[in-house]
């Protein structure tokens, strides 16, 4: 449906715009805009790999390992199945410090994974647990520490300071965060 009103939108304005003899400007604001997307996307994409490139790093020197050793206390009054599962906890680990670094794109394939390895311990296939509930929100909702992303289109859209974000992503993600799985904790007890 969002595609039709998306299509509606775009249809009429050019219609819009053409009937108001604006033809040139609407085919000049295309043009550029197509460039500065080309642009723009090349400049994230070469931090996007950065980033994927130090979350590789992390995993492989066993960063992941002390953090989740770190964390397990937390994930253990979480997480119930989950947390007894060396597997299933690394991924989840490695997928929620890769959403708290703000690299949703690298977090993804952490999150994929941790989903397959609380799916190989859930007793119902097909059927989800509370601890994959609970880690969707978690997911949607992570606390932000340093939110790589959003300073990276500040930074490609020439921003004074676009590392000025941090403490209101810090704040309004920990709210989101702890929102979520008090959410889910008192609708695990009836559903």
């Amino acid at each position: 449906m969002i595609n039709y009103i998306w299509f509606l939108l775009i249809f009429l304005g050019g219609i819009v715009g053409l009937i108001n003899g604006n033809g040139e400007v609407i085919s000049k604001s295309i043009v550029n805009s197509c460039g500065n997307t080309v642009t723009f996307m090349i400049e994230l994409a070469g931090i996007m790999c950065f980033w994927c490139g130090v979350m590789k790093i992390a995993e492989k020197s066993g960063f992941t390992e002390k953090l989740s050793k770190i964390l397990k206390p937390v994930l253990k009054l979480i997480f119930k199945d989950a947390a007894k599962d060396e597997k299933a906890l690394g991924a989840i680990v490695m997928n929620l410090t890769a959403n708290m670094m703000g690299l949703s794109n690298a977090a993804t394939p952490f999150g994929i994974r941790a989903m397959e390895e609380m799916d190989r311990l859930n007793p119902n296939k097909g059927t989800t647990t509370n601890d994959m509930s609970l880690f969707l929100v978690l997911n949607a909702a992570c606390i932000q520490l340093v939110p790589t992303t959003i300073i990276s289109i500040r930074a490609a859209c020439n921003s004074v300071n676009p590392g000025i974000i941090i403490v209101p992503a810090i704040i309004s993600t920990t709210v989101a965060a702890i929102v979520g799985v008090c959410s889910c904790k008192l609708l695990e007890r009836y559903f």
